[in-house]
């Protein structure tokens, strides 16, 4: 109790004696400014206090599971139609078409009767034909009597036979041309625009009457690039080499047809070597000159690994895929895409496992180890049988 008396009354002194030399507003500035700086330290420090980063909401992403199933291994082309048989009918006999009997552009069965020409000239002609041989005939006879009576010499007898033999092969000819008066499709197909019509002369000479086109089966003619014709050699003959041709309208449903030709030499040039394939066309949906998709199918690649097409980013590093982790984190896969598919998908070669989940859409601003919601999960994929193109 002393000491601290003693200590306050010294304290009042010196306060007192600090007074009486600076004055007591002076003193108090000087207080004020200290306590100033104190407090501006103070604030400083507690401001300057290393902070813990705040963490990131998940981000939503819309997801996938990888997917496996069997795909082609193709090339696609462009490429055009062509009847598979093409006949350009002409008259082989002169004379006056007397009668027309189709309309124009319908189908036709070989043998059916297109045009009727004229016959009476060559029916006249026929007849003296079958005199001559009736003549003929009858001298033979007669001439083989004699001989055989010793009668004539055996010359004569020869002649007879020889003229027998011309008059049968008249009658022949004869009748040829008369039969070449009812003009028949060679074919089965459709028939074009007719030239001429009933009352016109023909000739041998004469521009084709009409023309008949066979439809169905129907060519896919279409070509390959020459850097691919070596890798296209390696699956000639084999049992999944298919031909799927596909017309612009998407009501025409594609149809498979079967490689029926390939070139043997590079069109010079054009850098391709064109091919052909023998397609179905029951309902004649694909026309000649038509122009049409072409996916040559080399092979089938078996439990092919698949993702929606939005799943490969493109990065410094290449293509990689985002994948969510069983902790809905990401993980940056790099992977090996390999063909693109029907539905929007694609095959990937390496990096990915059948079940495992991708992001499909979010990937702006994602990164390794960023949290994620699955917004919406994509359907599962199944071949689409109905359309086999594109």
């Amino acid at each position: 109790m002393i000491a601290a008396s003693k200590a306050g009354t010294m304290t009042r002194e010196a306060v007192g004696d600090l007074e009486q030399r600076v004055g007591r507003k002076r003193l108090y500035l000087i207080a004020g400014l200290v306590g100033l700086v104190l407090v501006f330290f103070l604030i400083r420090a507690f401001v300057d206090e290393p902070k813990k980063p705040a963490e990131r909401p998940p981000r939503p992403v819309s997801v996938a599971k990888v997917v496996t199933r069997d795909v082609p291994l193709y090339l696609d082309e462009i490429g055009t139609c062509a009847a598979s048989a093409s006949v350009q009918v002409q008259a082989q006999v002169d004379g006056r078409i007397l009668e027309r009997h189709f309309q124009d552009g319908v189908e036709v069965k070989k043998g059916d009767l297109l045009f009727t020409i004229d016959p009476r000239p060559y029916e006249a002609a026929l007849a003296a034909a079958k005199a001559d041989l009736m003549l003929g005939e009858a001298n033979l006879k007669r001439q083989t009597t004699l001989e055989a009576k010793d009668v004539s010499a055996r010359q004569e007898l020869d002649t007879a036979r020889a003229s027998a033999m011309r008059a049968e092969a008249a009658v022949a000819a004869a009748q040829v041309n008369l039969d070449l008066c009812y003009i028949r499709s060679p074919i089965d197909g459709r028939v074009g625009l007719r030239n001429v019509d009933a009352g016109n002369v023909v000739s041998r000479s004469s521009p084709p009457l009409v023309a008949v086109q066979t439809l169905d089966p129907i060519y896919t003619d279409f070509s390959i690039a020459e850097p691919d014709v070596p890798f296209v050699r390696r699956y000639l003959g084999g049992p999944n080499l298919k031909v799927v041709t596909d017309a612009e309208d998407d009501n025409v449903p594609p149809r498979t047809g079967d490689l029926y030709f390939i070139d043997n030499a590079v069109e010079p040039g054009a850098g391709t070597v064109k091919a052909r394939a023998v397609t179905p066309n029951p309902d004649r949906a694909l026309w000649p000159a038509q122009f049409v998709q072409v996916r040559l199918i080399l092979d089938q690649l078996k439990d092919s690994k698949l993702v929606p097409n939005g799943a490969v980013q493109i990065g410094q590093n290449g293509p990689y895929v985002f994948v969510v982790k069983a902790d809905s984190t990401l993980e940056l896969r790099p992977v090996t895409p390999g063909q693109k598919q029907d539905d929007n998908l694609t095959v990937i070669e390496k990096g990915l496992e059948p079940g495992e989940t991708v992001v499909v859409r979010g990937q702006l601003q994602l990164a390794p180890g960023t949290k994620v919601i699955v917004k919406e999960e994509e359907k599962s994929f199944a071949p689409d049988d109905s359309k086999a193109v594109r």
